[in-house]
């Protein structure tokens, strides 16, 4: 497997990537949403008036995370359904048959088509996330402590998903493989939520459905990875009590022990997906 041809699937990818119809609908839904949050922010002032320092930091960093999920479930959507075709849909039509009739690898094309969907969905996660950022600075006048933290983990969210897409599309259809990408990052967010209401109620049981949901699809690990970075770390101090169970809110920070085993499970998802992918009859 050599950098270049790693390099140049890469590209090829990114190219064919910006002329899918996925990239115009995720650029309405992004340009919507967007435009929704700037008129939701910029009435905040006048719908909740007379709003303490603090009580206008935990509104502003409540919406904020409110908006950073939309973001984050529209790049979920759409660079799910455009990692389907990337293996699935090549197979179907017989392109990837003349491509590797080639001295190519097949693991080299993966990977390839994987740096190239990781660096596409990772581009639109920091212009789509920084261009919010920018309203609710300009409309509210709040910054988050830690944006570019923020940023990076739900660009790696987005990789996360990318990378069980690709996997999938290995052996289901290109439909099959965005359908339950989607649905295990749904599930895996609602079970994240139900964990947070068991550690607010002190039951555990019911707390290690989130932990263990984070450990198999680190997704939701490194979403409220996020909302805690574009939280004010005084308003844990302030109103704790908020916290408890919100699914907008977040307590804590991710360990590196967290980040570790997240790059590690990013690494076995591509090499099952490279062995599945070699294994498959084209």
């Amino acid at each position: 497997m050599t950098a270049r041809t790693v390099f140049t699937v890469a590209a090829l990818t990114i190219r064919e990537a910006a002329r899918r119809r996925v990239l115009l609908a995720l650029v309405a839904l992004t340009v919507v949403l967007l435009g929704l949050s700037a008129f939701g922010f910029s009435r905040i002032d006048a719908e909740f008036g007379g709003l303490t320092s603090g009580e206008a930091r935990l509104v502003a960093a409540l919406v904020l995370n409110l908006v950073m999920f939309g973001l984050s479930l529209t790049a979920a959507l759409g660079t799910a359904f455009l990692a389907g075709p990337t293996l699935a849909g090549e197979t179907e039509t017989g392109i990837a048959l003349a491509v590797l009739a080639r001295p190519v690898r097949r693991a080299a094309v993966l990977v390839g088509k994987w740096l190239g969907l990781v660096t596409f969905g990772c581009g639109f996660v920091a212009v789509a996330g920084l261009t919010q950022l920018l309203i609710v600075v300009v409309t509210t006048g709040y910054w988050p402590p830690r944006p570019v933290t923020g940023l990076g983990l739900l660009a790696a969210q987005t990789a996360v998903l990318l990378t069980l897409g690709l996997l999938l599309s290995t052996a289901v259809s290109p439909m099959a493989s965005g359908i339950v990408a989607v649905g295990l990052f749904g599930a895996t967010w609602i079970s994240g939520v139900v964990g947070a209401f068991g550690e607010a109620l002190g039951n555990d049981s019911v707390a290690r459905i989130g932990t263990v949901s984070r450990m198999l699809l680190p997704t939701d690990g490194l979403w409220r990875g996020a909302m805690n970075a574009f939280q004010d770390p005084s308003l844990l101090v302030q109103f704790q009590e908020a916290f408890k169970g919100h699914p907008f809110l977040s307590e804590s920070a991710l360990t590196p022990t967290y980040l570790a085993w997240t790059g590690l499970w990013v690494v076995l998802a591509l090499g099952l997906a490279a062995i599945s992918f070699q294994r498959r009859d084209l």
